[in-house]
C-alpha cells in the first residue's frame, strides 16, 4: 500500500490518482471477508430455535440437532438448569450432554468439566446424586489426549474427592487406580495417578495409607519416566502430612534422599523443595544428620547445574535458613550467609557494555533467570537479617543490602522496596543506617518501584523519626537534609507521568508528614503545591487526594499566620474562583473540613463561603452543594448556632421557591425534608476533643512566642519534640475546662501567674503529644462522627495577625508596612464567632478585600 505524500508535495498528476485508486481497490479487498462471514439466510433458520419450548426442551434439542456452540451454550447453563428444575435436568438433559462428550471438542470439554465443579459447589443436588450421575462422566475423560483438557477433569475429581465418603472413594477411587498406576498404562494416566494418591492420603486411616496406598506411592517414586517422579516427588509433602511423623521418617524421607540424588534435573528440584517445605515435620538429629548434608551438597553443585535450580534455591533460601537455624555451626553459619551473598550479585560482576543485539538468546535467557534469583534474594532480605542477627546487619548484610537497593534490574528493586518496611521494623534501633537508601528508592527512576515503596511510606517515616534513637548520635529525620527533596522529586516525577493512581496514593501518603516533619518544612515545601494540584491538575482523584491531604497539613500548622493565609486562599482562589471546577473542589475541601477539623472551626471559616454556592451560575455546583447541605448543618450547635440555621433555611428556601433547574431543584426537595427537622442536638464528644486540640494549638503558639520574648531566641522543633517526648500525659489528662477564649499576644499581662503558664504548657505538650505523635490514619474515624455538640466556644485574636500574601505562585508573609493600603493588617477572615448574639452577613462574608463578592453571584461569569 502507497503512503500518502506530504501535504506540500501533493500531487494531482494521472498517476498519482491510479495510485490513490489502487489503495482504495486494496481496502475494498480487507472488507470482503468481513461480508462474507454473516450468516445467510439458511445458516439463520438453521440455528434458530422455537420459542416456545421450555428450558428443558430448548437444550435437549440444542444437544440433539443443534451445532457445536449451541451444545457447549448448553453445557455452560446446566448449572442453572439444576437449580432450576434438577430432576428434570438429570433424567432428560444429561444423557444428552454424555452422548455429546463423546465427540466433543477441546471447548466443550473445558464448559463441561467447569459446569460439573460449579453444580458440586453449588450443592444443588445431594451427593449420592451426584456421585451416580456425574462421577462417572469425570473419570472417564480424565485421561483425554488433550492436556489442558485432561487437567481440566482433573481439578474437578479432585474437588469431587474433598467430599466424598470413603467407601465411594475405595470403590470408585482407589481400586481402580492400582491398574492406572501400573508401568503398562500410558504417562498420563500414571501422571493422574500421581496427583489423586496425593489427595486420597487425607482420606483413609494409617493402615489403609500403609496397606494400600503406600506401596503405589514407592511404585511411582521409581518409575522410569522422569515426569512420573518428580509429579509423584510434589505430592510427598501431602502424603507426609496424612500418613504422620513416624511414617514419613519411615517411608517418605528415603524415597526424598533417593529422588534428591536423581539423575533429572527436575526430579532433583522438586525433591529439594519437598524437604524445605517439610523441615517443620523432621526432629533435629534427622535435620542435623539426614537434611543439612543434601542441602549442601544441593547448594555446592547448584552453580554447576540448570539455572532453575538456581531460581529455586534463592526463592527457599530463607525458609531453608530458618528451618536449619539451631543446628548450624559457626562455619556453616557464615558459608550459608557468603553463598546467599554470592547469589545477591549474580549475574553483576559480567560487562555490561556490549550490544543487546549481538546477544546470543541463551546468554539473555541466563541472564533473565539471574534477575529472577536476584529478584528472589531480595524477598529473602528480612528472613537473611533474622538470620543474622539484627545487631549484625551493618558488618554482615548492609553492603549487600546497598547492592540490592541499586541494582541495575527494576523487578529487583522493586521487591526490596516492597520489603522496606520489615527490614525497617527488624532494624528497630539501626534503622538510621537505611536512611540513605530510602532516599534512592524514593528517587528511583522506575515508578513501579516507588509505587511499591509508599504502600508504606508512613510506618517507614514514622519508625525513622521514633525508631532511630541510639546513645551515638541524633537518628533524627532531620539528620536527614535530602528527604523534603526526595519526597518533592518524587511526587513531581509521578504527577509528570501517566500513572495517576501512583500519583494518588502518593498524595494520600504525604497526609503522614505532620507526624514527621516540621510544620514550617511543609508549609514551605509542601502546601503550595497541593493548591496547585487542585487547581490544575485533570484527574479527579488526584485533586481530592491533594485537597484531603492540605486539610491535614493545614490541621496541624502550628502558625496562626499561616494557617490564616491557607484558609484565605482557599475561600478566594477555590470557593470564590472564576471557574466552576475550582468551586466544585472547594465543596470538596469543606467536605474534608468537616471530617478532620472541629465543627467550630468549620462555622467559623467556611460555612457562610459555602453556603453562598446555592446563588452560583452553575447547575452543577449549586447539585454538589445540595449534596453536602446535611453534613453542613451538622456542625451546628443550637441555640449558639440559631442565625447561622436560619440563614441555611434562608438559602434553601429560595432554591425551593426559584431554582430552574430540574435536577437539582429534586435534589433540594429530597435535602430540605431533613434539613427542616428538629433535632435533639447530643454532645459530641470526638468534636469536643477535636476542638480542644485546636484550642491548645493556639496556646502552643502564644507560649512559643513568650519563650522567644523572654529568651531572645526562637524555640525549635527540636526543643518541641524533645518537650513531646518528655511529656507521657496521656489525652484522657487534658483539662475538661478550657476557656472560651484565647488571648491573643496583645493580651498577655506581666502580672500573669506562673501556674497559669505552667498550666498551659502542660495542656499544650499534652496536645503535642496526643496529635502530632498520634498516626494520621486515625483522621478516618472522624468521618463517621456525624453528631453535634451542645456546648459553645470564642476563638479570639485570629484576625490579628499581620496581612499575607496571596500570590498563586508561593506562601509568603509580609510585614504590615509592606502591604498595599486596600490590604488593612486588622483585616479579619471571613468567619462567624462561637458565642456571639449578632448575625454575620452572608453577603459580605466570604469575599476578597480589594473586590467584594455579593452573595447572590449574579454578576459573576464562570468557565466550565
Amino acid at each position: 500500500m502507497h503512503p500518502p505524500p506530504p501535504a506540500a508535495a501533493m500531487d494531482f498528476s494521472q498517476n498519482s490518482l491510479f495510485g490513490y485508486m489502487e489503495d482504495l481497490q486494496e481496502l475494498t479487498i480487507i472488507e470482503r471477508p468481513v461480508r462474507r462471514s454473516l450468516k445467510t439466510p439458511e445458516e439463520i433458520e438453521r440455528l434458530t430455535v422455537d420459542e416456545d419450548l421450555s428450558d428443558i426442551e430448548r437444550a435437549v434439542y440444542l444437544l440433539s440437532a443443534g451445532q457445536d456452540v449451541q451444545g457447549t451454550s448448553v453445557i455452560a447453563n446446566l448449572p442453572f438448569l439444576m437449580r432450576q428444575n434438577p430432576t428434570e435436568t438429570l433424567r432428560r438433559v444429561l444423557p444428552k450432554v454424555r452422548e455429546a462428550l463423546h465427540v466433543a471438542g477441546v471447548e466443550m470439554q473445558l464448559t463441561a468439566a467447569m459446569s460439573f465443579l460449579t453444580i458440586l459447589q453449588d450443592e444443588s443436588v445431594s451427593i449420592h446424586a451426584y456421585t451416580h450421575s456425574f462421577l462417572q462422566v469425570i473419570l472417564l475423560h480424565l485421561e483425554h489426549r488433550d492436556t489442558g483438557v485432561s487437567n481440566a477433569w482433573l481439578e474437578t475429581l479432585l474437588s469431587v474427592i474433598e467430599v466424598l465418603p470413603k467407601e465411594t472413594l475405595r470403590h470408585e477411587i482407589l481400586n481402580p487406580l492400582v491398574s492406572k498406576a501400573q508401568l503398562s498404562q500410558t504417562v498420563q494416566s500414571r501422571l493422574v495417578s500421581c496427583k489423586i494418591l496425593g489427595k486420597l492420603t487425607n482420606k483413609f486411616d494409617a493402615h489403609t495409607i500403609k496397606r494400600e496406598i503406600l506401596p503405589l506411592v514407592k511404585s511411582l517414586c521409581q518409575d522410569v519416566e522422569y515426569e512420573v517422579r518428580s509429579c509423584m516427588c510434589r505430592q510427598l509433602e501431602n502424603i507426609a502430612q496424612g500418613i504422620g511423623t513416624e511414617l514419613t521418617k519411615s517411608v517418605v524421607l528415603p524415597e526424598l534422599i533417593e529422588l534428591s540424588r536423581d539423575e533429572g534435573s527436575s526430579v532433583r528440584l522438586a525433591a529439594f523443595e519437598t524437604l524445605v517445605n517439610l523441615l517443620d515435620i523432621f526432629d533435629t538429629d534427622d535435620r542435623s544428620q539426614t537434611i543439612l548434608p543434601l542441602v549442601k551438597s544441593f547448594c555446592e553443585k547448584s552453580f554447576k547445574a540448570d539455572e532453575s535450580i538456581l531460581i529455586s534455591l534463592s526463592f527457599h533460601l530463607g525458609k531453608l535458613c530458618h528451618g536449619l537455624y539451631g543446628i548450624f555451626t559457626p562455619d556453616q553459619h557464615l558459608r550459608f550467609l557468603e553463598f546467599y551473598k554470592k547469589l545477591c550479585t549474580l549475574g553483576l560482576q559480567q560487562e555490561n557494555g556490549h550490544n543487546e543485539n549481538q546477544i546470543p538468546p541463551q546468554i539473555l535467557e541466563q541472564e533473565k533467570k539471574y534477575i529472577s534469583v536476584r529478584k528472589n534474594c531480595a524477598y529473602n532480605f528480612p528472613a537473611m537479617i533474622v538470620f543474622v542477627d539484627p545487631k549484625n546487619f551493618h558488618m554482615e548484610l548492609y553492603s549487600t543490602f546497598f547492592c540490592l537497593c541499586h541494582d541495575p534490574e527494576i523487578p529487583v528493586r522493586y521487591t526490596i522496596a516492597i520489603c522496606f518496611y520489615e527490614v525497617s521494623k527488624l532494624l528497630n534501633s539501626g534503622v538510621y543506617l537505611i536512611h540513605k537508601e530510602l532516599i534512592t528508592l524514593l528517587q528511583d527512576e522506575s515508578l513501579e518501584v516507588l509505587d511499591a515503596l509508599i504502600d508504606h511510606l508512613p510506618e517507614i517515616l514514622e519508625l525513622m523519626s521514633t525508631g532511630g534513637e541510639s546513645s551515638v548520635q541524633e537518628n533524627k529525620l532531620s539528620s536527614l537534609p535530602d528527604l523534603i527533596p526526595a519526597l518533592t522529586a518524587a511526587e513531581q516525577r509521578a504527577a509528570a507521568s501517566l500513572k495517576w493512581r501512583t500519583h494518588e496514593k502518593l498524595l494520600q501518603k504525604y497526609a503522614c508528614l505532620p507526624h514527621v516533619i516540621s510544620s514550617d518544612q511543609i508549609y514551605y515545601r509542601f502546601l503550595q503545591r497541593m493548591f496547585t494540584i487542585m487547581m490544575t491538575n485533570n484527574v479527579l482523584p488526584v485533586q481530592k487526594a491533594a485537597s484531603r491531604t492540605l486539610c491535614i497539613f493545614l490541621r496541624y500548622n502550628r502558625k496562626q499566620e499561616q494557617r490564616h493565609e491557607v484558609i484565605q486562599k482557599l475561600i478566594e482562589q477555590l470557593g470564590q474562583g472564576k471557574s466552576y471546577w475550582n468551586r466544585l473542589r472547594f465543596l470538596d475541601t469543606c467536605e474534608f473540613i468537616i471530617e478532620i477539623f472541629s465543627k467550630s472551626f468549620f462555622c467559623k471559616y467556611f460555612f457562610l463561603p459555602a453556603i453562598e454556592l446555592t446563588h452560583d451560575p452553575v447547575a452543577n455546583v449549586r447539585m454538589k452543594l445540595c449534596y453536602l447541605l446535611p453534613k453542613v448543618k451538622s456542625t451546628l450547635k443550637i441555640p449558639a448556632d440559631k442565625h447561622l440555621l436560619q440563614q441555611l433555611e434562608m438559602c434553601v428556601r429560595k432554591l425551593l421557591c426559584q431554582e430552574k433547574d430540574k435536577d437539582v431543584l429534586a435534589i433540594v426537595k429530597r435535602v430540605s425534608i431533613t434539613l427542616f427537622q428538629k433535632k435533639f442536638y447530643e454532645k459530641d464528644l470526638l468534636d469536643q476533643e477535636k476542638e480542644r486540640e485546636e484550642l491548645l494549638l493556639l496556646e502552643m503558639e502564644q507560649l512559643e512566642k513568650e519563650k522567644q520574648q523572654n529568651d531572645g531566641r526562637p524555640m525549635s522543633d527540636k526543643m518541641f519534640e524533645k518537650k513531646r517526648r518528655d511529656t507521657k500525659t496521656p489525652t484522657q489528662s487534658l483539662p475538661k475546662n478550657i476557656p472560651i477564649s484565647v488571648p491573643g499576644p496583645s493580651s498577655v499581662t506581666p502580672s500573669t501567674s506562673k501556674e497559669i503558664k505552667k498550666s498551659k504548657l502542660i495542656r499544650s505538650q499534652s496536645f503535642n503529644n496526643q496529635a502530632f505523635h498520634a498516626k494520621y490514619g486515625n483522621l478516618e474515624k472522624c468521618a463517621s462522627k456525624s453528631s453535634t455538640t451542645g456546648y459553645t466556644t470564642s476563638v479570639s485574636g485570629l484576625g490579628k495577625t499581620s496581612v499575607l500574601s496571596l500570590t498563586d505562585d508561593s506562601f509568603r508573609t509580609r510585614n504590615a508596612s509592606s502591604v498595599p493600603s486596600s490590604f488593612s493588617p486588622n483585616t479579619p477572615l471571613p468567619s462567624t464567632s462561637r458565642g456571639t448574639g449578632n448575625s454575620v452577613d452572608p453577603k459580605s462574608s466570604g469575599s476578597k478585600d480589594t473586590q467584594p463578592r455579593k452573595a447572590t453571584l449574579k454578576s459573576r461569569k464562570s468557565n466550565p
